[in-house]
C-alpha cells in the first residue's frame, strides 16, 4: 500500500526583542549659604570724680580774725558797742555826782574809780566746732547700653535636577517564516 505524499509546512514565529533601562534622576541641592554677622554689644560707663568743698573761712575768723574786710567789721561794730558804753558810764558818772550829798559820793570815788581802760574789741569771730562746712557732692556714673545686634543672611541654593533617559529599543531578533517542503516525487515510474 502506499502512502500518499504529504507536504510539509514548517512556519517559525516572529520574536520581537524589548531592551528598556528605566530613566535615572539625579538629585543634588548644595548647602545653604549662611553669612552671620554679629556687632557686640557696648556698655560706656562714664563716672564723675566727688567733689569735695571745705570752707574753712569761720575757723580761720576765729584763729586769726579772718580776712580783712570781716575783721574790721567785727571791729567797728564793737567799737560802737564800746562808745555806748563809755556814754552809758559817763551819764551814770553825772548822775552820781548830782547826788554829791549822798555819803560815799565824793568826787575823788566816782572819778577814781574810771582809771582803767576799756579793752579793743575782739577781732576774732567766735569759736566753735562747726566751724569747718565739709560738703561731698557725689554723682551717679552715666551708662549708655547699646546691645548686641546680629545680621544673619541665608541664600537658599536651588535643587539641581538632573534625569537620564533611559533607553527603549524595540527590534525583530527573528523574523516570521513559513517553509514548505514538497513530498519527494517518484520519477521512476
Amino acid at each position: 500500500m502506499n502512502t500518499l505524499p504529504v507536504v510539509q509546512i514548517r512556519t517559525t514565529p516572529s520574536l520581537l526583542s524589548i531592551d528598556a533601562d528605566l530613566g535615572q534622576f539625579s538629585l543634588r541641592q548644595p548647602k545653604a549659604d549662611v553669612q552671620l554677622h554679629t556687632r557686640p554689644a557696648k556698655l560706656t560707663v562714664q563716672s564723675h570724680a566727688p567733689e569735695l568743698n571745705v570752707d574753712q573761712s569761720k575757723a580761720f575768723a576765729a584763729y586769726n580774725g579772718g580776712n580783712m574786710i570781716d575783721m574790721n567789721a567785727r571791729i567797728y561794730s564793737g567799737i560802737q558797742q564800746i562808745f555806748l558804753q563809755n556814754i552809758a558810764n559817763r551819764v551814770q558818772q553825772g548822775d552820781q555826782l548830782a547826788e554829791i550829798h549822798r555819803p560815799g559820793n565824793t568826787i575823788a570815788n566816782i572819778i577814781g574809780e574810771d582809771w582803767q581802760g576799756t579793752s579793743f574789741p575782739e577781732m576774732r569771730g567766735p569759736a566753735s566746732i562747726d566751724n569747718v562746712d565739709v560738703r561731698v557732692k557725689v554723682r551717679a556714673p552715666e551708662l549708655q547700653f547699646t546691645p548686641a545686634v546680629s545680621e544673619l543672611n541665608v541664600t537658599v541654593n536651588r535643587p539641581e535636577i538632573e534625569y537620564q533617559r533611559g533607553k527603549l529599543d524595540i527590534y525583530v531578533k527573528q523574523y516570521a517564516s513559513i517553509q514548505y517542503t514538497p513530498p519527494a516525487i517518484d520519477v521512476g515510474m
